[in-house]
């Protein structure tokens, strides 16, 4: 729920895209809140393009205070976030995530499915935690579409609103982006290896290169940095240089 106001998101917007004028290679995906995203639309650039932070898995229908797919695909967006963590505890759950992936890819828009364990256990127990996520998350996805899907291995422990949080390193997510690939490819096949595999967890300015370097990671999806569009930009910038 940030920035506080539509003016604010507007200045936030028009900052960033004015400051990526003239990024060739890097997609970029500004994420904002539902009653934001009419208004970016009028002002989005063909460089910058929108995201949403939810999405339902009906179509219409009486399910009030409910956003679909299709409505925000009407609006200008393209992309949507599902399954993130904050969303997960409010009690969403995997079954509930796999519908509003469905339904997503049938409006148009490319999910970012969000993963990620709550704690590293000696046992290493959280790789069969992320691998039953991918599973029921992904669930009756055809092979033919999984490749639109985006999946964004975002460590609990490790985000800013967590608390007792620590750092996570470029190698937790290396080994994370090694398991994640392996588990998707063993469930569809060749079309996996066209899927893009994004680090989220705190991500900012400081330590973009290095997960992008040594975290075998195609992208980012920074929190709180993108609320600073100096910040922002300079984390694209960063992935810019480095061809991601």
């Amino acid at each position: 729920m940030n920035p506080r106001t539509a003016k604010e998101a507007e200045k936030l917007f028009g900052n960033i895209s004015q400051n990526l004028s003239r990024t060739k290679k890097t997609d970029i995906v500004i994420c904002a809140p539902l009653i934001y995203l009419s208004e970016l639309a009028k002002i989005r650039t063909s460089k910058v393009k929108l995201g949403a932070q939810d999405a339902f898995w009906g179509d219409i229908g009486a399910f009030t205070g409910e956003v679909s797919g299709e409505m925000l695909y009407n609006m200008g967006v393209r992309y949507v976030i599902l399954g993130h963590s904050e969303s997960r505890a409010l009690g969403e759950n995997n079954a509930d995530i796999s519908k509003k992936i469905k339904s997503s890819l049938e409006a148009g828009l490319r999910p970012i499915l969000c993963v990620g364990e709550s704690e590293r256990d000696q046992n290493h127990e959280f790789f069969d935690f992320v691998k039953t996520e991918l599973k029921e998350c992904l669930s009756g996805i055809s092979q033919n579409s999984i490749s639109k899907v985006i999946v964004a291995y975002e460590p609990i422990w490790a985000i800013s609103s967590t608390p007792e949080r620590r750092d996570a390193t470029a190698g937790d997510a290396l080994e994370m982006a090694i398991f994640i690939r392996k588990a998707l490819t063993l469930k569809f096949g060749e079309e996996a290896r066209k899927m893009r595999v994004i680090y989220g967890g705190s991500v900012d300015e400081e330590d973009a290169e290095d997960f992008l370097k040594n975290g075998g990671v195609d992208g980012l999806l920074p929190g709180r940095a993108s609320l600073d569009a100096e910040k922002f930009s300079e984390i694209v910038k960063i992935c810019e240089a480095l061809g991601k």
